[in-house]
Parts: C-alpha cells; structure tokens; sequence
C-alpha cells in the first residue's frame, strides 16, 4: 500500500475520532455514542444522495455519443484503459475551466468537465484530465472526499453547539471555558485534515492518469493552462457553496499554496512530479 494511501485512512480515522471527541466533551460517554452514531447516519446518507445534489447545484447536464461524442467516446476508450466501469459523462456550462467526479462507487460514478475547460484545453491535454478523474474514481477517493467533507462539516456544527452549551467533564459539570476552545479549534482541525486528505488524493490521482495515459506531460501542460486561466474566472456555484471546492482538479476559489491551509497542492509540485513520472516512463 503506498505511503499515500495509508496516510489518507489515518487522517480519515482522525477526522472520525475528533468528532467522537468533540460529541464525548459536549455529552460525556452518551455524547461520544450519539456523535459516532450520527457520523454513520451522515455519511450513509451522503453515500446514496450527494453525487446527485452536487451534480444539481452545479447544473451540470448529462451528455453521450449524441450530442458529445468525441468526449464520451474519449471517456469510453480511458475507462476501459483504467478497467472500471463507464461513468455518466456530464458538462456544466461555465467558463471557469476546472473538471470533478462523483458518485457513490465504481459502478455509480459520474465525471464532470466545464465548458470552459472543453473549449481550452487540446485533446491530450482534456484526455489527461479525465484521466485524472477517473483514477479518483479508481481510487474511491469520491467516497474518502464525501465522508472527509460530511464529518468535517458536522464537527462544525457540534462545535458551534458547544458554544453554547459548554462541554461537561467526568463530573457532569458544565465547562464554558472549554465550550468556547472547542468550538474556535475543533472545525479548524476538521478543516486541516480535510484538506490533508484532498491534498494527498490529488497527487495520487495525478500519478494514476499518467500511468492510464502514458502522456504525464500532458496533464501537466493542462494544470498549467487551468491555473493560469481558471483563477481569472469566477465560478459563482463554488463559490456558493466552498465544500466542493476539493472536488475539483484545481481550486475553484482561490490561488494554490501547498501548505497546511490548502485543499490543493501548488500546481508547480504537481507539474515537478509529473516531469519525473515522464522521465521514468522514457
């Protein structure tokens, strides 16, 4: 398993563990069950319904061989490449170039691209992204991104509970003064190895598209136009709602930084490992 992999099931148990935590010091033992329970309720529920809200938010429409056939014939020929299942193929019409996939698993997974991205990239380049999309799909990194985001969300709203309700110690006591630090800390923890998980997701799934294509300077050449044009360009349903941000191969929001505070990696690292997957391949 590699180093990636194993770091992203840790952070995920994290993320899991904090919201106990933080359940455990608003409740005592019952809150720490009924937290654990609620995480279980959240994340079944975003397992069956968030691909088909987020597709929705985005208004993304459902395309094929008959009325975009040389991207639905390109995400046949990948897909089978890669070995999975075909994914619904979908476009949203906005200028901000920028691409995500969801779904529930392998066999319920959708690929989405915007128009903008369509119209700048070359055929290598949008083969590179989809690539890109499709080995998080082979990855499960859309389940891994939806329980990151669901949990880290409720850990939000447990700790804005805190706040006003304080927490209780062994004793049954309440606590305001530690009410007040949970609910300032705990979501920006969540927030921090949410964000973790996308980061290592990110340069996983760029790893994976070189080895589905076999052109990794291709999909660096295409990180490059998406980050030079794509922070130009508002994308107002990212905007309205931030959650979706890490979906994307690039963030949608903001310029990149590869720091703690990142849902990305800086597109600059990710072209120097593609350069190096490239050297290998040659």
């Amino acid at each position: 398993m590699q180093f990636n992999t194993i770091k992203t099931y840790i952070l995920l148990a994290a993320i899991i563990a904090l919201f106990m935590i933080v359940g455990g010091l608003i409740g005592g033992k019952t809150g720490m069950v009924f937290a654990f329970m609620l995480a279980l309720i959240l994340n079944i529920s975003a397992y069956w319904f968030s691909a088909e809200m987020i597709l929705k938010a985005y208004d993304a429409q459902e395309v094929g061989p008959h009325n975009a056939p040389d991207l639905y014939s390109m995400i046949q020929d990948l897909s089978n490449r890669a070995s999975l299942p075909m994914p619904k193929v979908y476009v949203i019409n906005q200028e901000q170039p920028n691409a995500f996939a969801t779904g529930r698993n392998q066999n319920n997974a959708a690929v989405a691209f915007t128009v903008g991205l369509i119209k700048l990239l070359n055929y290598d380049e949008l083969e590179g992204v989809a690539a890109h999309e499709l080995s998080h799909i082979k990855h499960n990194d859309i389940l891994i991104s939806t329980i990151s985001a669901v949990v880290a969300g409720a850990i939000s709203s447990l700790a804005s509970f805190a706040m006003f309700f304080g927490t209780r110690d062994e004793e049954g006591k309440h606590n305001w003064i530690t009410g007040i630090l949970v609910a300032i800390f705990a979501p920006i923890a969540a927030a921090l190895i949410q964000m973790a998980i996308s980061r290592s997701r990110e340069y996983m799934a760029d790893e994976g598209a070189a080895y589905i294509t076999y052109k990794p300077l291709a999909l660096a050449s295409a990180l490059q136009k998406i980050e030079a044009y794509g922070h130009g360009i508002i994308n107002p349903v990212a905007e309205e709602y931030p959650s979706t941000a890490q979906m994307m191969i690039i963030n949608p929001l903001s310029g990149e930084s590869d720091n703690l505070f990142s849902t990305h990696p800086a597109t600059n690292n990710r072209i120097i490992r593609l350069k190096e997957i490239s050297k290998k391949q040659n």
